[in-house]
């Protein structure tokens, strides 16, 4: 008889590999604690590319195998959560001085075809003299190459799966830290730390290290060692307005062999990103510095007309990504694939680590990972997350516009602009948000940036918010449309009433 007091699974680490395996294991039968010593998302997983992608320039370095599953999981993704992911086209003007037409070419035939391409458009040539996506760009790039591949909101993919594994029957800690871990023949007995310091401790048959930047953080506290390593590689965005017409992104070549990619961006801005550069500090301390803001902003000015300069930069962000240390030389050809270490000798509770891995593969790393702990969980039920959408996907297909058009005929008092933002970020969940309200004063107080007292109420009470940061930065992104003052105000109101005096 099993002990209800001993999980099955104890995974350390909020990130979207940590989620991701909560998720499915959840899913399959087993108990499941997901402690995160921060916020769900916190760190790399929110401070991505936000793209759902195979990887394109992943094929100049041979790693077929890592672009066809990442190809493949694109469009199972897409199918899983339409609300946050979504097609997209990039035009990659064709510099000569970079790489041979032929060789583009070909390149794009194979990720038109690796992953058996079913709900995106196929590769088209551009004449930029006359095709409307050459408009933003200077005369001296006359042709380009126009492809699929998916945006997706990161954080909400990271938030979801936590979520959805909550839902399930997961226990969920935020703010929540590993101070320590001790194995025995049969059991992990683990310390837990709050954000006030308060301790308590967690028993399970499985320790899972998901802990992405600090996977050697962990193996230390659980005084284990691994042969494999964490890259620390440094990737910085820049934000500014969007600065040409169209909903297609542009992939942009540069000198040093290395692409830079300009995103359409909440509507009326631009992302755009990113850079490659070793990186040795605390995670927790990672920013970007002005040699990286001026790299992008050289590589923008070389392909557009329309210049961009420090000033009209207004928000910037980095992340520090995990990779696995394959002892490639430069940091921008470290692998992007993961590496799962078991660690189990005969007798004791096993320990798995994760090194590596990439937004969209994660669901099969997740996969991958329990395929490991299999044996140690003869009862353990059959893979499922491939068939099953995420929480507020389930409107029946990939058709977003549909699922928004029945939403505006729903809520015809809610402004279109809310109404999109809402279906966007929430999908079918939007009806739980908006739950009995017949006009816009049932949202309460608004902030700023369209954000509205209701909103943070549910993200408080259904996902874990405990910051106005939570909120701004990663639940939603409303902190790029508030003026300081209107930040200011909320954060006052967050405050207020996270002490109990609203």
């Amino acid at each position: 008889m099993s002990d209800p007091d001993i999980f099955d699974l104890i995974v350390v680490g909020g990130g979207v590999n940590g989620v991701g395996i909560a998720r499915d294991a959840v899913g399959r039968g087993l108990s499941v604690l997901l402690v995160e010593k921060d916020d769900i998302a916190q760190g790399a997983s929110s401070r991505s590319g936000k793209l759902v992608h195979g990887g394109l320039r992943y094929l100049e370095y041979y790693e077929f195998r890592l672009v066809r599953e990442a190809l493949i999981e694109r469009e199972v993704l897409l199918k899983a959560a339409p609300h946050i992911i979504r097609p997209m086209r990039f035009v990659l003007p064709h510099s000569a001085d970079q790489r041979p037409a032929w060789l583009i070419r070909m390149g794009l035939f194979l990720y038109d075809h690796l992953g058996g391409r079913k709900l995106l458009r196929s590769t088209r040539t551009l004449d930029l003299t006359s095709a409307p996506e050459g408009a933003p760009l200077k005369k001296d790039f006359a042709r380009a190459f126009e492809y699929s591949d998916c945006w997706v909101d990161d954080a909400r993919l990271v938030v979801l799966n936590a979520l959805d594994a909550s839902r399930r029957g997961a226990s969920v800690r935020t703010r929540t830290a590993l101070a320590g871990a001790q194995r025995t023949a049969d059991r992990w007995q683990v310390t837990l730390r709050d954000a006030d310091g308060k301790e308590s401790n967690a028993k399970g048959r499985a320790l899972v290290n998901a802990a992405g930047p600090w996977v050697g953080d962990v193996l230390r506290a659980a005084g284990a060692n691994s042969s494999n390593r964490v890259r620390l590689v440094k990737g910085s965005h820049i934000i500014t307005r969007k600065f040409w017409d169209g909903e297609q992104a542009y992939l942009l070549q540069n000198t040093d062999k290395r692409v830079v990619f300009v995103n359409p961006y909440e509507n009326d801005l631009a992302l755009i990103g990113t850079t490659d550069i070793p990186f040795s500090g605390r995670p927790e301390d990672v920013a970007i510095d002005g040699d990286e803001t001026d790299y992008l902003l050289t590589v923008l000015n070389r392909y557009f007309v329309e210049g961009q300069t420090r000033a009209d930069v207004i928000s910037a962000f980095s992340g520090v990504r995990p990779l696995f240390d394959d002892e490639t030389d430069k940091a921008s050809a470290v692998t992007r694939d993961y590496v799962l270490d078991l660690d189990a000798p005969a007798g004791v509770a096993p320990l798995l680590s994760i090194f590596g891995g990439k937004i969209t593969t994660y669901r099969r790393l997740a996969e991958r990972a329990l395929k490991r702990l299999a044996p140690f969980f003869p009862a353990m039920k059959p893979a499922w997350t491939e068939r099953v959408p995420l929480p507020g996907g389930d409107f029946g297909s990939p058709d977003f516009a549909a699922f928004l058009g029945n939403a505006r005929r729903r809520y015809p008092w809610l402004p279109e602009e809310v109404a999109t933002a809402y279906a966007r970020r929430y999908g079918t969940r939007m009806h739980e948000l908006l739950g009995g309200a017949i006009s816009l004063q049932d949202l309460g107080e608004r902030f700023g940036g369209g954000l509205f007292e209701r909103e943070a109420r549910f993200l408080v009470a259904e996902e874990w918010a405990k910051t106005a940061e939570d909120i701004l930065e990663r639940r939603t992104k409303h902190y790029l449309h508030m003026s300081a003052d209107e930040r200011s105000k909320f954060e006052a109101w967050f405050a207020a009433k996270k002490g109990g005096r609203q």
